[in-house]
């Protein structure tokens, strides 16, 4: 295909804010009609007037098999073809959240990023692959992490669940090839979206949210959201099977596969950097905008 979405039908998840709204916008610029979910209605408000005359936003929680069925029967009831054209799972537990030594990680922290990073895009896939076989084709996007191919330390829910979205988009990619339907796992290292302000830290809250946000600000080790959103236009019109980006992300996922034993070294250094344990008094979770 040439990049062309005019008419399309895009559903966006997680496009309230930060990376989500970027590539829902860049749909949206590109012709698509695009349907924005969330379950943060003030944020979508917010993106709302970037999806132009056709779009529409949606307060939806991915983790409600039953919200997202309703929301693709929606937005399949809109279609010209009565299919969904192109799915993005963007909506994703944060990396701040239940950032703390695995001793301290909670089962509430654990299934809830495992609901939202896991079973959220499974649903949403779900959901679209009929209607894309009976019209014989169509387009998913699942964006995973340089999580998911590097674990972090004090990280273990979030990489835990990226690792296995990027086993879950090899699955649905074997078995939805035959039906003409593309699958493509975005791997982005470090993004400068500004969204670490609504994710949520606990811990020691202050020492997190700096771990978190400080690399992101670098220039040469991360890219805007913006240009990560017309990279994923790009991978999804030509049905690439794989995006990593930028450069550098590339480059450390290759080392690790390398010398993984490095790898390890590395991160044990970078887990001595990190905030110690502190007990109860950071079951607390706090927005990033309090911990900064």
């Amino acid at each position: 295909m040439t990049q062309d979405f005019t008419g399309r039908t895009v559903i966006v998840t997680g496009a309230a804010h930060g990376f989500g709204r970027a590539i829902a916008a860049a749909f949206a610029r590109q012709g698509a009609r695009v349907w924005a979910c969330d379950r943060q209605a003030e944020g979508l408000a917010e993106t709302a007037p970037l999806l132009g005359a056709g779009g529409a936003v949606r307060t939806v929680d991915v983790t409600d098999r039953a919200a997202v069925q309703a929301l693709v029967a929606e937005a399949e009831a809109a279609s010209a073809d009565g299919a969904v054209d192109v799915l993005v799972n963007n909506a994703g537990g944060v990396l701040g959240q239940g950032g703390r030594p695995i001793e301290e990680i909670d089962a509430a922290d654990w299934q809830s990023i495992f609901d939202v990073n896991l079973s959220g895009a499974f649903w949403c896939a779900q959901a679209v692959a009929p209607g894309m076989k009976r019209r014989g084709g169509g387009r998913i996007v699942n964006i995973s992490s340089i999580g998911g191919k590097i674990a972090v330390p004090h990280m273990a829910p979030y990489t835990s669940s990226k690792f296995a979205l990027v086993g879950l988009s090899d699955a649905l990619r074997a078995e939805l090839a035959r039906e003409n339907i593309f699958v493509t796992t975005v791997t982005p290292g470090l993004m400068r979206t500004g969204s670490e302000v609504h994710a949520k830290f606990k811990g020691d809250h202050a020492a997190e949210f700096e771990s978190f946000t400080g690399a992101n600000k670098l220039p040469f080790a991360s890219i805007s959201a913006e240009r990560a959103a017309k990279k994923i236009l790009a991978a999804c019109a030509r049905g690439r099977s794989a995006l990593v980006m930028p450069l550098p992300a590339r480059a450390l996922i290759i080392a690790s596969a390398l010398f993984p034993n490095i790898t390890a070294q590395a991160m044990k250094i970078v887990n001595k950097r990190l905030p110690s344990s502190v007990g109860a008094a950071g079951d607390e979770a706090r927005a990033g905008s309090e911990a900064r």
